[in-house]
């Protein structure tokens, strides 16, 4: 179907492609993720890269003889400067008595002759991509393969980062494992030479490197957490009370050290793994009596506050060997706690919403999981889909589990 309206001719910017038009494509490649992993650590097969080159339309090289004469002059100058090959072809139009060369693709042999097309052509960007190529280079040669995607592909990651700092967080990534600090503050770890902020200046990236060894828990527990460290900062906890009056507040943060001191005004705590099952809580309300705690992770060292060791507790997290994991280290500091939908049963009934944990729990020290729940421990280990998130257990088995510890009915 043909559109109505006037013919317009082709602008000569898109028919004859200059070596500066050019340029700003492979600028453009450089942002991409994909290609910069591609060009960069499949070289072999993504090399030499070919641009084609349009060729003058006929109407062009008719009426236009002078922006063709400086497209041609434009192309022999960057053959003359060695930026790359550029191939030529004959061709014949009615308006010339005899063929005319003219160029049809430029070819980059190497990331090298890239680089040098990026600092000779100027496109806008140019410094920060030279910048970023110098820098890959210096940090590929002196860290693990094993890292080379991730650095590749996330170069904001470390952007500006001190090439040595990036380097020793790759071999402090090698060395670091999960529950490796075992309740030391980060700053007394000892790895790869560190300094004694180092943790604290590039946890993102620490994080970001753990995650390709470990299947991205680090970033999922957090990295404190990961390691089982102790802060050298607050680690603050989300409280919610489950009925009016309780709290000044309907949601407020609290550190965790403020915690050990001051005692809650509520006989029963209910404390909770994962912010995101806050909504779930709120449903029930009122549950008189009641505050929940919510984000602790493995920070639980508070709960062996003096104040604490006479309420009613109840514990709730993942079913997975971490949340199995967290609930022991839970009962560590205060053993009458009560563990909910944390069994066989739960798990059983919801086993479609699990999914695989990669990276398992380091086991439970022994006397703190019931039989029942070390037997769990041992069943998600075995398996191909042993973690089923807070999240996906259904409103009503939660219902059933909270008010049946509360003693309240609905």
């Amino acid at each position: 179907m043909k559109r109505r309206g006037r013919w317009r001719q082709p602008s000569l910017e898109a028919a004859m492609q200059s070596p500066t038009q050019l340029a700003v494509q492979l600028a453009r490649h450089w942002q991409r993720a994909d290609w910069r992993e591609k060009h960069l650590l499949q070289a072999a097969s993504a090399w030499p890269l070919r641009l084609p080159i349009a060729a003058p339309t006929a109407t062009q090289f008719r009426d236009d003889s002078a922006a063709v004469a400086q497209h041609l002059q434009a192309w022999r100058a960057i053959a003359a400067q060695g930026l790359g090959r550029v191939l030529w072809q004959a061709r014949q139009y009615q308006a010339a008595a005899a063929p005319v060369d003219l160029p049809v693709q430029w070819e980059l042999a190497k990331p090298s002759d890239y680089l040098a097309a990026i600092r000779a052509l100027r496109p806008a960007g140019h410094a920060g991509i030279a910048a970023d190529y110098q820098a890959l280079q210096s940090v590929l040669a002196r860290v693990d393969a094993l890292f080379h995607r991730l650095l590749l592909r996330r170069l904001a990651l470390w952007r500006g980062v001190p090439i040595d700092d990036v380097a020793t967080a790759a071999r402090m990534a090698l060395q670091l494992a999960p529950g490796c600090a075992q309740g030391r503050p980060l700053r007394a770890l000892a790895v790869a030479g560190n300094d004694s902020k180092f943790f604290e200046r590039h946890a993102a990236l620490l994080s970001a490197l753990l995650d390709v060894r470990f299947d991205g828990e680090a970033s999922r527990q957090g990295l404190i957490a990961f390691l089982d460290a102790s802060a050298d900062d607050e680690h603050w906890l989300l409280l919610a009370p489950l009925a009016p009056g309780l709290l000044p507040f309907a949601r407020q943060r609290v550190a965790a050290s403020e915690l050990v001191n001051t005692p809650l005004p509520a006989q029963r705590i209910l404390l909770v793994e994962n912010e995101r099952c806050l909504h779930l809580l709120q449903a029930l309300m009122p549950l008189s009596d009641c505050i929940a705690i919510l984000g602790a992770g493995l920070n639980l060292a508070w709960l062996a506050a003096p104040w604490l060791q006479g309420r009613q507790v109840a514990y709730w997290g993942d079913i997975d060997t971490w949340g199995l994991h967290m609930l022991a280290r839970a009962r560590s500091h205060l053993p009458q706690l009560q563990a909910l939908l944390m069994d066989r049963a739960t798990f059983d009934a919801h086993s479609r919403a699990a999914v695989a944990e990669p990276l398992l729990a380091p086991c439970p020290e022994p006397g703190f999981l019931s039989s029942e729940e070390a037997a769990l421990d041992a069943h998600l280990r075995s398996l191909d889909r042993g973690r089923l998130e807070q999240e996906f257990i259904a409103s009503a088995a939660v219902e059933s589990a909270v008010r049946g510890w509360h003693g309240t009915d609905r």
